[in-house]
C-alpha cells in the first residue's frame, strides 16, 4: 500500500494540486492495492485556490503522521507558508519519514524555507527561478523536474504531472506508470508553441 499526501493551503495553484492528484488517484485505482490519496491542510474547512477552486481537505497536518509521498503545490499562498513555523516544522518531520518529498512550482520555496533542500538543486516556475536563487537555493533551470535524494521538485503547473508520473514509476515500475499515463490520456500536444 502506498499513501500520498497532497498539501492544500489558501491560494494554492489549482493544477499543481489537481494534476498530481489525478495521477496518484489513477495509479491507486489501477493498482487496487489499498493505496490512499489524501488532501492535507491545517484545517478541515474548505481551502480556496488562487483561481477560486475550493477543495475540502481529508485530514489535518496534525492528524497526518506519515505518508509515503508528500506533495507541496505552488501558488500565491507559498509566501505566507514559507514563513509559517508550524507548517515548516511539519514539512521537516515529513521529510524524515516520507519516501518522496515533492513540490510543484513555488512549492520549492517551502522546501527551501524548511531547510529540507539545503545543498540540493530545486526546480520551480521560470518566473520564480531568480527569486529562489537569490534566497540561497540551488536552482535547476533546464529540467522540468529534478531529483536529489528523496527530494523531487518540478517547474510550474503541468510539470507536476510529469513529476507525479515519474514518482509512480519509481514506486510501482515504469510499466505501471505508462498504464497510468495511457489511462489519463496524458500525451501533451499543445496547440501553440511557446518558449518555455
Amino acid at each position: 500500500m502506498t499513501s500520498y499526501g497532497i498539501v492544500a493551503f489558501d491560494l494554492f495553484e489549482e493544477l499543481d494540486l489537481a494534476g498530481p492528484y489525478e495521477v496518484f488517484a489513477a495509479s491507486r485505482d489501477i493498482r487496487d492495492a489499498g493505496d490512499t490519496v489524501v488532501v492535507i491542510s491545517d484545517r478541515l474547512e474548505p481551502i480556496t485556490g488562487a483561481k477560486g477552486l475550493r477543495v475540502l481537505p481529508d485530514a489535518t497536518l496534525a492528524e497526518t503522521a506519515n505518508v509515503d509521498v508528500v506533495l507541496i503545490p505552488g501558488g500565491d499562498g507559498t509566501d505566507r507558508d514559507a514563513e509559517n513555523p508550524a507548517f515548516l516544522d511539519w514539512v521537516r518531520r515529513a521529510a524524515t519519514t516520507a519516501t518522496w518529498l515533492t513540490s510543484v512550482c513555488t512549492g520549492a520555496l517551502i522546501l527551501h524555507a524548511a531547510g529540507v533542500a539545503d545543498g540540493r538543486p530545486l526546480a520551480t516556475h521560470w518566473s520564480f527561478e531568480d527569486r529562489l536563487e537569490a534566497s540561497g537555493a540551488i536552482v535547476e533551470r533546464k529540467a522540468r523536474f529534478v531529483r536529489s535524494g528523496s527530494v523531487v521538485s518540478s517547474q510550474g503547473v503541468s510539470a507536476g504531472i510529469d513529476m507525479a508520473l515519474w514518482i509512480v514509476g519509481q514506486l510501482h515500475g515504469v510499466s505501471h506508470a505508462r498504464e497510468v499515463q495511457r489511462y489519463i490520456q496524458y500525451d501533451p500536444a499543445p496547440p501553440y508553441t511557446a518558449d518555455v
